[in-house]
């Protein structure tokens, strides 16, 4: 089985970064996707979904570092599902755990680049493989 995500968008807003007390850090930014079609009454619609991003370690300081609010991202990882109690009441939430991610273009300026590209070096857990 496999749990793979293909994301291209624009983030919505600069990256939240923050190092755990163990030295590893997180962050978290979120970037919105459109898609458009034609109804029958052939009127376009359009549809923005937005995803929740975490990135760690190495990737997540690249987030922190060139990942800002306007840049169009490619975000390639892993969907992750979370629960946590609000007010007593379960919620949940899903996210998307970065294992790559590239800047596409920076924000305003229409220049496009790939020279900060940044690839996670990323394990794979035993535990993860279905055979």
């Amino acid at each position: 089985m496999v749990n793979k995500v293909i994301l291209v968008g624009n983030v919505g807003r600069d990256a939240e970064s923050l190092t755990l007390q163990d030295g590893t850090m997180l962050s978290k930014f979120s970037i919105a996707t459109k898609e458009s079609y034609y109804d029958k009454e052939k009127n376009l619609i359009e549809n923005t979904e937005w995803h929740n991003i975490t990135a760690w370690r190495k990737l997540a300081e690249f987030v922190r570092n060139y990942v800002k609010k306007g840049s169009t991202v490619y975000v390639e990882g892993k969907i992750r599902k979370k629960s946590y109690l609000k007010d007593g009441e379960t919620r949940y939430s899903t996210e998307i755990e970065a294992s790559e991610v590239r800047v596409l273009k920076w924000p305003d300026s229409g220049t496009t680049t790939t020279s900060f590209d940044f690839v996670a070096q990323t394990t794979i857990d035993q535990n993860d493989l279905s055979f």
